[in-house]
């Protein structure tokens, strides 16, 4: 082999390397964050205790399983999610499921608006969990896109008075009981 076709071997094995990296740059991790917030206790003999939470889940993960792009142009416009939101709002708390001290939860839909993150736009699904009393624990049971996906993953911050918690949701890590 000659030193030029030696050289256009190693130049093209880089070239493909390279488009090869950006193939693989292209797609960003599967991802969701979820934000609860538990307000002041000031009574602790209270019936139910309420954490405020906010779920960012990306529209491209959520385009895949619902065909949320109507006129398929690569892009979702506010129109087309709010004609999507009653499935996106269902089809994400069917994974969802909230204990506190052992006992179920339950889950409240409060909202639903588009936030953005450095790797695109998100749902941003808000909702309160109420759970009966005054739990010292509260247990999260997480399986959003699992079956499609298993590298998914729920990137958990829980703020509970002086306390934040963070904590990471997998495939291999569906469940997780925080403090209060």
């Amino acid at each position: 082999m000659t030193r030029v076709t030696s050289f256009m071997h190693c130049a093209l094995f880089a070239l493909a390397a390279a488009l090869a990296c950006d193939a693989v740059n292209a797609h960003s991790a599967s991802d969701a964050y979820l934000t609860l917030v538990e307000p002041a206790r000031a009574d602790q003999t209270r019936t139910e205790t309420v954490l405020h939470v906010q779920w960012d889940i990306a529209l491209r993960d959520l385009d895949f399983v619902l065909k949320l792009d109507d006129d398929g142009d690569g892009n979702i416009v506010w129109g087309e999610l709010r004609k999507h939101q009653k499935a996106i709002a269902h089809y994400a708390f069917q994974y969802l499921k909230a204990s506190g001290d052992g006992r179920s939860c339950r889950i409240s839909p409060t909202g639903q608006k588009v936030d953005n993150h450095a790797d695109g736009a998100y749902a941003s699904l808000t909702f309160d969990i109420g759970c009966p009393g005054s739990p010292k624990r509260l247990g999260l049971d997480y399986r959003l896109f699992f079956a499609i996906d298993p590298s998914h993953r729920a990137i958990v911050v829980l703020h509970s008075a002086d306390n934040i918690a963070t904590a990471l949701l997998s495939s291999d890590k569906t469940q997780i009981d925080l403090g209060l």
